[in-house]
């Protein structure tokens, strides 16, 4: 882990060559510009969990709830173990599912402050997921979506409900972070003539 209650400790690995996780550079670049944009969830959905690295480093600084979405059996037997490793267990909950199928659900829950999707770099339903958890009701206003990418996958500015406030590459891997922004929202902040984008710069740094 980079920060937080369980710092130090050290993860089970990916069961297989097939599962891809964040690298910790990439992780700690993401959770800072997620502090530096005020982002403290308390709800997290990590999507494509792998080996749930990301979540468990939400709960590990703070969140109060993670829920993880891995098809892969192997894998989400490692996310459970993992869970298991840092006392986690109870504030977390594995779904081996696709996460079409998740984001498909009909779930009655409070919805997510931060979604994590971390896909593998050649999945070419990206910007689809992308739209659908925009226009899901797991998320509402003012909710942040961090995406994993290639330095190769151009991403949209804005999509549905989500405009891109940060993008951040480092070699080949990449993250784009977008808030969820309802209708009433955007109108206010065009009233104020400012946009996510005006405010972050469009930030973009390499190695």
């Amino acid at each position: 882990m980079i920060a937080g209650e369980v710092k130090g400790f050290r993860l089970k690995g990916p069961p297989s060559r097939g599962t891809r996780p964040m690298a910790d550079k990439i992780k700690g670049a993401l959770f800072s510009m997620l502090g530096s944009l005020g982002v403290e969830p308390e709800r997290v959905l990590d999507l494509y969990a792998g080996t749930g690295s990301i979540g468990i480093e939400a709960l590990s600084r703070g969140a109060s709830w993670a829920d993880f979405v891995e098809q892969n059996a192997a894998a989400a037997a490692v996310v459970r173990a993992n869970l298991q490793h840092t006392r986690f267990a109870d504030t977390a909950r594995v779904h081996q599912e696709p996460v079409a199928a998740f984001l498909r659900g009909n779930r009655r829950q409070p919805p997510y402050d931060l979604v994590i999707m971390d896909p593998p770099y050649a999945d070419p339903e990206i910007v689809s997921t992308l739209e659908r958890i925009g226009a899901s009701p797991l998320v509402q206003s003012g909710a942040v979506v961090a995406v994993g990418h290639s330095l190769r996958v151009t991403l949209p500015e804005g999509l549905g409900r989500l405009t891109r406030l940060r993008e951040r590459c480092h070699g080949d891997s990449c993250f784009s972070v977008y808030e969820v922004v309802d209708d009433e929202m955007a109108a206010g902040a065009e009233s104020n003539g400012t946009t996510a984008d005006a405010e972050s710069g469009g930030e973009v740094a390499g190695t």
